[in-house]
C-alpha cells in the first residue's frame, strides 16, 4: 500500500497507458494514414478498393503514405528544437513531401491518381493542423525545477511551464521532468533522495544547463570546457551527405535562378556606379581561407567598418536596401557552395579581419570553423543581423549550438526558417 501511495505521488505526466497510446507515434501512424490514404482513396474507388488494386491504385496509395509519414516524423522532429513553431511548417513540409513523390512518379513514368493525391494532399493539412491545435497543451513541457544553485536566468525563459518546489516533494503534481542545479554545492541531502526517487518512478532530472540550452538554443562558450571536443565533433557521415546534398541541389538551382541573378546584376549596376558582384576574403571550413561571392549592396566610394552598423547604414544603396532584406544579395554563393567552400546552411563565415580578431578575444571561436560555413544559419535565422561585434558572443553561442546538434532535421529547420525570411523580410537586413 506504501509503494503504491509512493507511485501516485512520483508520477511522470502522460505516463498512464491510454496518454501513452494517444500520444504516441503508433496511434498517429495509423490513425492518420486511414485519414490522409484511406479518405481520399474511398472517395474515389469505393469502400472495397483494396480487392482490386492495379498499379496505378497502388502506386497512389505507397505515394500518399510515404508523403504522409514523412511529413510525421518531420513534424515530431522539428518539435525538439526551441523557437519550432511546428504551425508555421505544415504548409511547407506537405507541401514539399507531396511535390517529391509527385517527381518520383513523374521521373520514373509511374501512373498515378491525381484526384487522390490531391485529396490526400488537403486531408494532410487539414489532419496536422487538427493534431496541432488539440495537441498544444499537451505539448508545453510543465517541468518541476529545484530551488538550488544557478536557476535565476532559467526561470526568465518562455515557452515552457516551470514550477518552482517549495519543499522535497511533488505533492501528488505530475511533471515531464525536474531540473536542478546537479553541481550546486547547497544541494541538500534530502533534495539529492527527493531526485533519487524521481528518477527511480521514471522522471527524468535534468541539470539546469540542458535546459537552458534547449530552451534558448544556445551553447554557452563557458559550457565547452566542461567537454571534450571529441563529444563535440560533427558526424563525418552526415558532413559527406551534405556535402553530395549541397552539390546536386546547387547544380539544379543554378539554371532557374540565373535569370534572377541577371536582373539583380543589371539592377545594381543602374543604381550606383561599380560591379554588381562584391568579392571579399573570409575564413572558411578548418580555416582556410576562401573569397566569397556576394552581390553588391553599398557604394563603393564610402568608408565605414568591417561589419555593417544597424539598418540605417549610408553606406547601403536602394537596391542593396532591398536585396539583403530578401537575403537575395547571397545568390552567388552558389559557386561556392559548387567549389565546396560553403554549405548552403552552417555558420557564417567572417572576413579575415574580424576573425583574426575574434580569435584574440573570443575563446572557441575557431571552433565554429569545424563545419562548413554556409549562405543561411542557425544564428542568421534566431538572431538576426546583429552588430558583429556587439553581438559576437550570441551569435557564437548560437553557432556552437548548430555545431552540436548537427543533423538532417535542424538543417531542414533552418531552410523552412530561411524561406519564411526570404519571403516576409523579417531578421534580415
Amino acid at each position: 500500500m506504501k509503494d503504491m501511495t509512493e507511485r501516485m505521488r512520483y508520477e511522470r505526466r502522460h505516463s498512464r497507458w491510454y496518454e501513452a497510446f494517444l500520444l504516441g507515434l503508433p496511434f498517429q501512424l495509423i490513425a492518420g494514414a486511414l485519414v490522409v490514404v484511406g479518405l481520399p482513396s474511398l472517395e474515389r474507388w469505393g469502400w472495397e478498393f483494396w480487392h482490386y488494386l492495379p498499379a496505378v491504385r497502388l502506386n497512389t496509395i505507397v505515394a500518399c503514405g510515404l508523403a504522409f509519414m514523412s511529413v510525421l516524423f518531420t513534424l515530431r522532429r522539428l518539435n525538439r528544437f526551441p523557437g519550432a513553431q511546428v504551425s508555421g511548417y505544415i504548409v511547407p513540409a506537405v507541401s514539399v513531401a507531396y511535390l517529391v513523390v509527385v517527381a518520383i512518379l513523374f521521373f520514373t513514368r509511374e501512373d498515378y491518381t491525381r484526384q487522390v493525391l490531391g485529396g490526400s494532399y488537403l486531408m494532410s493539412l487539414v489532419w496536422f493542423y487538427l493534431a496541432f491545435f488539440l495537441g498544444r497543451r499537451y505539448r508545453r513541457m510543465k517541468l518541476a525545477v529545484v530551488p538550488v544553485g544557478r536557476i535565476d536566468n532559467l526561470l526568465t525563459e518562455k515557452g515552457v511551464d516551470l514550477r518552482c518546489l517549495k519543499k522535497p516533494d511533488l505533492d501528488g503534481v505530475r511533471y515531464d521532468g525536474i531540473v536542478a542545479d546537479l553541481r550546486a554545492e547547497d544541494l541538500s541531502p534530502e533534495w539529492e533522495k527527493f531526485l533519487a526517487r524521481c528518477t527511480l518512478n521514471h522522471i527524468p532530472v535534468y541539470h539546469v544547463r540542458q535546459i537552458q540550452e534547449s530552451l534558448s538554443g544556445r551553447v554557452e562558450v563557458e559550457h565547452l570546457t566542461e567537454n571534450e571536443y571529441g563529444s563535440l565533433l560533427p558526424s563525418f557521415f552526415y558532413q559527406g551527405f551534405k556535402r553530395c546534398v549541397d552539390l546536386g541541389a546547387a547544380l539544379l538551382l543554378l539554371p532557374l535562378i540565373a535569370p534572377v541573378m541577371l536582373a539583380i546584376a543589371t539592377a545594381i549596376r543602374l543604381d550606383s556606379p561599380g560591379p554588381a558582384l562584391f568579392v571579399q576574403p573570409r575564413m572558411g571550413f578548418r580555416g582556410v581561407p576562401f573569397r566569397v561571392y556576394k552581390f553588391r549592396s553599398m557604394y563603393i566610394d564610402q568608408k565605414g567598418s568591417g561589419f555593417t552598423e544597424g539598418d540605417d547604414d549610408p553606406r547601403i544603396t536602394r537596391v542593396g536596401r532591398f536585396i539583403r532584406k530578401c537575403r537575395l544579395d547571397e545568390l552567388p554563393q552558389l559557386f561556392n557552395v559548387i567549389k565546396g567552400e560553403m554549405s548552403f546552411i552552417g555558420p557564417r563565415p567572417e572576413s579575415m579581419e574580424l576573425s583574426k580578431w575574434y580569435e584574440r578575444d573570443v575563446p572557441f571561436f575557431s571552433y565554429r570553423h569545424v563545419v562548413r560555413p554556409g549562405i543561411s544559419g542557425w544564428a542568421q535565422v534566431e538572431q538576426g543581423y546583429a552588430a558583429e561585434v556587439d553581438g559576437m558572443t550570441t551569435k557564437l553561442q548560437y553557432d556552437f549550438y548548430y555545431i552540436k546538434h548537427f543533423s538532417l532535421w535542424l538543417d531542414v529547420l533552418i531552410a523552412f526558417k530561411t524561406l519564411k525570411t526570404i519571403v516576409t523580410g523579417d531578421g534580415a537586413r
